[in-house]
């Protein structure tokens, strides 16, 4: 099972950059970097820290995404 997300859509829709979202949310534009192109799952702190900038949810943010062989 992986998780993706939807942050960069939002950050882009709220036009900010990843140097200011890290900012806003106290990490490093890598951990951005990194967060969006899925290959970091960020902590429960982090995922509440950048769905309140945001203003959504959690959940709108990310998703549980199963593999195939979870599927069958």
């Amino acid at each position: 099972m992986s998780v993706v997300n939807q942050v960069k859509e939002f950050r882009k829709y709220h036009k900010l950059t990843q140097e200011e979202l890290a900012k806003r949310v106290n990490v490093s534009r890598q951990t951005i970097i990194s967060l969006e192109k899925g290959s970091y799952v960020p902590s429960l702190e982090l995922a509440l820290d950048i769905s309140s900038v945001f203003g959504v949810t959690v959940e709108q943010l990310f998703k549980k995404e199963r593999s195939r062989h979870e599927k069958n």
